[in-house]
């Protein structure tokens, strides 16, 4: 299992709205940079990631499951743009901001902190249980799959 982190902009698509998507999920859909693409392409159902708000609050809020895999994006005209499903897992019981993450040690190397931009990003086995135990979740009942 990998572990990833996706972006959205809350006034857009919030993690209150991933959750009333329910156990059908929702396709991450709209991602126009071949990087987070590409990264999407690697993805396996099973795979785990933080649900982070990004522009209002700029905080990893939840945790999200891959339940597809990489297909073409439905509102893309070209079929090059793909995108993954995403169920809502479970809440961060209190919200990891990026200052927060900056501010860890044990986070400098974290896509997050080094570009900061990018919407879909990979993120290291200790990362995602450093943010997890930051925001007084159980990382082992966040890992599981």
């Amino acid at each position: 299992m990998r572990y990833w982190l996706f972006k959205s902009e809350p006034h857009k698509w919030s993690f209150d709205h991933q959750k009333k998507a329910g156990d059908k999920g929702q396709e991450w859909d709209g991602v126009r940079n071949y990087q987070a693409r590409n990264f999407m392409r690697e993805m396996a159902v099973g795979d785990r990631g933080f649900f982070y708000h990004s522009n209002e609050g700029k905080a990893v809020v939840g945790i999200v499951e891959v339940i597809a895999t990489a297909h073409p994006d439905s509102t893309a005209d070209d079929p090059k743009w793909e995108c993954v499903d995403l169920k809502a897992v479970m809440d961060v019981p209190r919200p990891v901001t990026l200052d927060e993450i900056k501010a860890e040690p044990a986070l400098k190397d974290m896509v997050l902190v080094n570009n900061s931009r990018l919407s879909v990003q990979p993120v290291g086995d200790a990362e995602f249980a450093k943010v997890c135990e930051m925001g007084n979740l159980d990382p082992k009942t966040a890992m599981k799959g």
